[in-house]
């Protein structure tokens, strides 16, 4: 299982870029997530203009095996959903840090709480 060192983790499975300089994070479903889930068949994602609250569910991942909610990993305002993932929801099993993406999302608050790789990596085991 990798966990790109860049990225930001929390304790649901999600991760999230570095903010770029418009405050702007991408947000995904960690490898070992999608593992778990099994083959994804159906993405529910924010939408462009949602607010999302750290923590809280924002949408779901439909498999084969389970529907799994998806919670916010940060605070802030939707500003792209990853249609790719709508269209072709198996993009969250192939690629979960390049394709398979989910959304961005303007940063306002709840980063305190993100875990580095290796913090990540201790706590998924």
């Amino acid at each position: 299982m990798s966990n790109p060192q860049q990225l930001r983790y929390t304790k649901e499975h999600e991760w999230v870029t570095v903010v770029d300089a418009d405050g702007v994070a991408t947000v995904g479903i960690t490898e070992y997530a999608a593992n778990a889930l099994g083959d994804v068949v159906y993405a529910q994602l924010p939408e462009v203009g949602d607010t999302v609250t750290a923590g809280e569910t924002c949408g779901e991942l439909e498999s084969t095996k389970s529907v799994s909610d998806l919670f916010a990993p940060v605070t802030g305002e939707v500003t792209e959903a990853n249609q790719d993932v709508v269209d072709d929801p198996a993009l969250v099993n192939t690629a979960p840090f390049e394709g398979g993406w989910l959304f961005k999302v303007r940063i306002t608050g709840g980063e305190d709480d993100l875990m580095t790789a290796d913090e990540y990596t201790a706590f998924a085991g």
